[in-house]
């Protein structure tokens, strides 16, 4: 019995075994490749799938969603004689397992020689100035060849990017000073045109300022000379209005003459002929008046010394 027992656990095994080989389930966005005795049959999508146990074999199996690869920094020349290093990024999807497993050993290890090959050939028709600035048509060549050559391996290149361009370190302490020096340059220019609007705002303010001043004393000048004539007219209707005599102008007019030789500087004034004319009023009124003042030779007196007080300062002749 215990012979029997043995051969029936290892035919359950056996059986348990073959159903394992049998059932094949193949998660989503995968694909499995099948070879009967070592040649390739079928491919096995996602799901449930059955194959010949013992027979049947399971090759390999390929992820089939988007795949990101990094490359580590490659030293490429460029058209100038300069080492830069770039690291790039594959973006690729299998899209026939198949031919990703018989086209070729490993296309990985293919796409990223055919990606130093091929930024080589780019980057060394390009000087450095336009290898830093060109990142997008860089970009667009590469992907154009890996998608062309990598097609026929079952694989499409999705996208290619530049993580980074490294030029040597001399390069980048002179493009450091450069940049440095345009900002410089740039912020002196900003500065001068600050200054130069600020001079010319102030110049446009004090011109502004002297326009109003000058209007505002040409109006105070002839509101003045407005304010004095009125004052005059004034005046002259009040004296035709009170019809003065000829004694109170004499007196007034004599009253006006000191004036007229205050100063240091009036070395010479004229008496106008009308002085006569005033002073014989006057001399008229003050003897009218003589029995108010001390007595006649008194007020003759003061007409004398009026007369001598008004009496006009003539020039010596020049001294030969």
């Amino acid at each position: 019995m215990e012979p029997i027992i043995i051969v029936l656990i290892i035919l359950v095994v056996l059986v348990f075994i073959a159903l394992m080989k049998t059932v094949q389930v193949i998660p989503q966005a995968s694909a499995a490749i099948v070879e009967r005795f070592g040649r390739y049959t079928r491919t096995l999508n996602a799901g449930l799938n059955i194959v010949v146990p013992f027979i049947d074999s399971i090759r390999n199996r390929i992820d089939l969603r988007e795949q990101v690869v990094p490359f580590p920094p490659q030293p490429v020349i460029t058209q100038d004689n300069l080492v830069v290093n770039i690291d790039t990024v594959i973006y690729y999807q299998v899209t026939d397992a198949r031919a990703a497993t018989y086209e070729v050993s490993s296309f990985i290890q293919a796409i990223e020689q055919l990606t130093v090959t091929t930024l080589r050939n780019i980057i060394g028709g390009m000087d450095l100035e336009r290898t830093l600035t060109s990142r997008e048509e860089i970009n667009a060549a590469l992907r154009g060849v890996l998608d062309e050559a990598t097609g026929k391996w079952g694989i499409r290149v999705n996208r290619v990017e530049l993580k980074a361009i490294e030029p040597p370190t001399s390069i980048q302490d002179s493009m450091e000073k450069q940049m440095r020096a345009d900002r410089d340059k740039r912020a002196a220019i900003l500065t001068a045109e600050g200054i130069r609007q600020s001079q010319i705002l102030t110049a446009e303010g004090e011109k502004q300022s002297a326009i109003l001043r000058a209007e505002g004393e040409a109006r105070a000048a002839a509101l003045r000379a407005e304010g004095e004539a009125q004052a005059i007219r004034t005046v002259f209707e009040s004296i035709h209005a009170g019809d003065a005599d000829e004694k109170l102008l004499a007196y007034q007019y004599l009253q006006m003459l000191p004036k007229i030789a205050e100063g240091d500087a009036n070395k010479l004034w004229i008496v106008p002929s009308e002085i006569g004319d005033a002073l014989k009023g006057l001399s008229g009124a003050v003897g009218n008046l003589g029995p108010m003042g001390s007595g006649g030779s008194g007020g003759s007196g003061a007409a004398r010394t009026t007369k001598e007080n008004v009496r006009p300062r003539r020039e010596q002749p020049p001294i030969d």
